[in-house]
């Protein structure tokens, strides 16, 4: 039974391995350059992402998601386990960040403070030692960052590899059409790589099954959008011209 679900499921578990890693990749990233710009980070911001094991963050369950399918769906590529393997190492590493940036944020000023006490002089030697080692905290934050931004890198590499299977996944198509800006964001200029790895040498595709998706959930208008610019991308080609054909049909249906 459990086994007939995750395969009934495993589309929707694609679609959100890609959905909470962009959306995650996109915090990280925020935070890193606050981080290029002023040596601090927020150690809330780090704590909402991840969460905790009662009260799982955005990039927790980024983290199971990928168990999930890597683990648990049985056959995984070697791809897949390399994919499971970098989000993994991800998460890990984040969670290292969240505790060096929790010192530098509560600790820091506490030592620095000490700095311009007069205090006895043992106990100000004593100070100065701890407070070069929380100095330290910066510089691992930033080989954390370093780890982190080539993982992402890695990533970008392993999505168009591990969905070349997923050109029906409605899901995925329907995700990649609506949150388009963010995705692009994300793999830069590895997007069309992405569109390539999923759709081969047919993007328009990307389109009929996003219009398709919307259509059958009743989103006529973000439909037709969606095949009108498959059939913007490839006129000639045939199921980009039929889903437009059945959109506008409906559409005529409804406006009687």
């Amino acid at each position: 039974m459990a086994s007939n679900w995750f395969d009934e499921k495993r589309a929707e578990f694609m679609r959100d391995l890609l959905r909470d890693y962009c959306l995650a990749v996109q915090v990280l990233e925020r935070l890193f350059r606050d981080f290029d710009r002023t040596g601090t980070m927020a150690f809330e911001d780090l704590k909402d992402l991840l969460g905790e094991e009662m009260n799982k963050g955005l990039l927790w369950r980024l983290k199971d998601t990928a168990h999930h399918l890597f683990r648990e769906g049985g056959g995984v590529s070697l791809v897949g386990q390399f994919l499971d393997w970098c989000i993994g190492y991800i998460f890990h590493e984040s969670m290292k960040l969240k505790e060096d940036a929790y010192q530098q944020q509560n600790y820091a000023p506490w030592f620095r403070s000490m700095q311009e006490r007069e205090l006895p002089e043992p106990d100000l030697i004593i100070s100065r030692e701890l407070f070069q080692l929380l100095m330290q905290t910066a510089e691992s934050m930033q080989r954390e960052i370093r780890r982190i931004r080539f993982l992402f890198g890695e990533c970008r590499k392993l999505f168009p590899l591990f969905f070349a299977d997923q050109k029906e996944n409605h899901w995925l198509a329907r995700f990649l059409f609506k949150r388009n800006e963010l995705v692009r964001e994300v793999f830069g200029q590895g997007y069309r790589e992405l569109v390539r790895g999923v759709y081969g040498n047919t993007p328009e595709f990307l389109y009929v099954m996003a219009s398709r998706s919307l259509r059958e959930g009743g989103w006529m208008q973000q439909a037709a959008e969606a095949a009108e610019e498959a059939c913007r991308l490839c006129p000639q080609s045939e199921p980009a011209r039929r889903e437009k054909e059945i959109v506008d049909t409906w559409r005529a249906h409804l406006r009687a």
